[in-house]
Protein backbone atom coordinates (compact mmCIF):
# COMPACT_ATOMS: atom_id res chain seq x y z
CA UNK A 1 0.00 0.00 0.00
CA UNK A 2 3.16 2.17 0.96
CA UNK A 3 4.50 1.95 -2.80
CA UNK A 4 0.38 3.00 -4.25
CA UNK A 5 0.40 6.06 -2.09
CA UNK A 6 4.06 6.90 -2.69
CA UNK A 7 3.48 6.35 -6.38
CA UNK A 8 -0.07 8.62 -6.21
CA UNK A 9 1.86 11.10 -4.46
CA UNK A 10 4.77 11.21 -7.20
CA UNK A 11 2.62 11.51 -10.27
CA UNK A 12 0.38 14.56 -8.32
CA UNK A 13 3.43 16.39 -7.51
CA UNK A 14 4.45 16.38 -12.07
CA UNK A 15 3.59 18.88 -13.28
CA UNK A 16 -0.47 18.86 -13.86
CA UNK A 17 -0.48 15.49 -12.43
CA UNK A 18 0.67 13.87 -15.69
CA UNK A 19 2.87 10.93 -15.95
CA UNK A 20 3.94 8.17 -18.57
CA UNK A 21 0.69 5.90 -17.25
CA UNK A 22 -1.39 8.61 -18.38
CA UNK A 23 -2.68 7.61 -22.21
CA UNK A 24 -2.75 9.42 -25.69
CA UNK A 25 -4.84 12.99 -25.79
CA UNK A 26 -4.99 13.15 -21.75
CA UNK A 27 -5.74 16.94 -20.67
CA UNK A 28 -4.50 18.91 -18.03
CA UNK A 29 -7.07 17.28 -15.66
CA UNK A 30 -5.20 14.89 -13.66
CA UNK A 31 -4.60 15.81 -10.10
CA UNK A 32 -6.20 13.89 -7.93
CA UNK A 33 -5.43 12.35 -3.87
CA UNK A 34 -5.77 9.21 -2.15
CA UNK A 35 -6.55 8.16 1.39
CA UNK A 36 -5.90 5.38 3.19
CA UNK A 37 -7.56 3.68 6.10
CA UNK A 38 -7.97 -0.43 7.70
CA UNK A 39 -10.76 -0.71 5.31
CA UNK A 40 -10.40 0.94 2.16
CA UNK A 41 -8.30 3.23 -0.75
CA UNK A 42 -9.91 6.57 -1.24
CA UNK A 43 -9.31 8.21 -4.39
CA UNK A 44 -10.73 12.23 -4.87
CA UNK A 45 -10.13 12.57 -8.79
CA UNK A 46 -11.51 15.95 -10.26
CA UNK A 47 -12.85 16.10 -13.54
CA UNK A 48 -14.67 19.16 -14.14
CA UNK A 49 -16.88 19.58 -16.78
CA UNK A 50 -17.68 15.45 -16.92
CA UNK A 51 -20.43 14.37 -15.60
CA UNK A 52 -21.32 10.61 -14.67
CA UNK A 53 -22.19 9.94 -18.08
CA UNK A 54 -18.82 10.94 -19.52
CA UNK A 55 -16.94 8.86 -16.97
CA UNK A 56 -15.69 4.94 -17.25
CA UNK A 57 -13.94 3.05 -14.51
CA UNK A 58 -13.11 -0.65 -14.63
CA UNK A 59 -10.58 -3.15 -13.33
CA UNK A 60 -8.32 -4.98 -15.20
CA UNK A 61 -6.46 -7.57 -13.14
CA UNK A 62 -4.50 -4.60 -11.06
CA UNK A 63 -5.01 -2.17 -12.90
CA UNK A 64 -7.61 0.50 -12.28
CA UNK A 65 -8.25 2.92 -15.42
CA UNK A 66 -10.25 5.67 -15.35
CA UNK A 67 -11.49 7.26 -18.31
CA UNK A 68 -14.06 9.92 -19.00
CA UNK A 69 -14.47 12.22 -22.18
CA UNK A 70 -16.90 15.63 -22.31
CA UNK A 71 -18.45 16.80 -25.39
CA UNK A 72 -17.58 19.33 -27.55
CA UNK A 73 -19.48 22.40 -27.33
CA UNK A 74 -21.04 24.49 -30.58
CA UNK A 75 -18.88 27.30 -29.88
CA UNK A 76 -15.64 25.31 -29.71
CA UNK A 77 -15.55 24.63 -33.26
CA UNK A 78 -12.69 22.50 -35.03
CA UNK A 79 -10.56 23.16 -31.24
CA UNK A 80 -10.73 18.83 -30.17
CA UNK A 81 -8.24 20.57 -27.23
CA UNK A 82 -11.76 22.26 -25.74
CA UNK A 83 -13.06 19.16 -25.05
CA UNK A 84 -12.29 17.74 -20.97
CA UNK A 85 -10.70 14.29 -21.06
CA UNK A 86 -8.90 12.45 -18.94
CA UNK A 87 -7.18 9.07 -18.82
CA UNK A 88 -5.24 7.54 -16.22
CA UNK A 89 -3.97 3.85 -14.96
CA UNK A 90 -3.11 3.51 -11.74
CA UNK A 91 -1.36 -0.01 -11.16
CA UNK A 92 -2.68 -1.54 -7.81
CA UNK A 93 0.65 -2.98 -6.02
CA UNK A 94 -1.41 -6.59 -5.54
CA UNK A 95 -5.15 -6.94 -6.97
CA UNK A 96 -5.37 -10.19 -4.22
CA UNK A 97 -5.12 -7.41 -1.30
CA UNK A 98 -8.61 -5.60 -2.59
CA UNK A 99 -12.03 -6.43 -3.58
CA UNK A 100 -11.97 -5.56 -7.46
CA UNK A 101 -15.20 -6.95 -7.92
CA UNK A 102 -16.65 -4.14 -5.49
CA UNK A 103 -15.00 -0.84 -6.14
CA UNK A 104 -17.34 1.92 -5.66
CA UNK A 105 -17.18 4.70 -8.07
CA UNK A 106 -19.55 8.00 -7.64
CA UNK A 107 -19.42 11.28 -9.26
CA UNK A 108 -20.22 14.55 -7.93
CA UNK A 109 -20.32 18.20 -9.22
CA UNK A 110 -17.36 17.32 -11.48
CA UNK A 111 -15.23 15.11 -8.97
CA UNK A 112 -15.28 11.33 -9.02
CA UNK A 113 -14.78 9.60 -5.64
CA UNK A 114 -13.39 5.74 -6.08
CA UNK A 115 -13.73 3.24 -2.77
CA UNK A 116 -11.29 0.31 -3.64
CA UNK A 117 -12.36 -2.06 -0.74
CA UNK A 118 -9.54 -3.79 1.09
CA UNK A 119 -9.48 -7.72 1.40
CA UNK A 120 -8.97 -8.97 5.40
CA UNK A 121 -6.01 -10.97 6.08
CA UNK A 122 -7.71 -14.44 5.93
CA UNK A 123 -9.92 -13.33 3.22
CA UNK A 124 -6.81 -13.11 1.18
CA UNK A 125 -5.59 -15.88 -1.03
CA UNK A 126 -2.57 -14.79 -1.51
CA UNK A 127 -1.28 -15.02 2.36
CA UNK A 128 -0.64 -18.53 3.51
CA UNK A 129 -0.36 -19.39 7.47
CA UNK A 130 2.16 -21.79 8.25
CA UNK A 131 0.95 -24.34 11.26
CA UNK A 132 4.29 -24.01 13.36
CA UNK A 133 5.16 -27.80 14.98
Amino acid sequence: MARLLSLMEDLASQIGGLSSTAGAGTSRLARWVAKEDDDAVYLKVPMPGLTKEHVEVRADKNILVIKGEGEKQPWDDDDDSAVPRYNRRIEMPAADAYKMDKIKAEMKNGVLWVTLLKLKEEERKDVFHVKVE
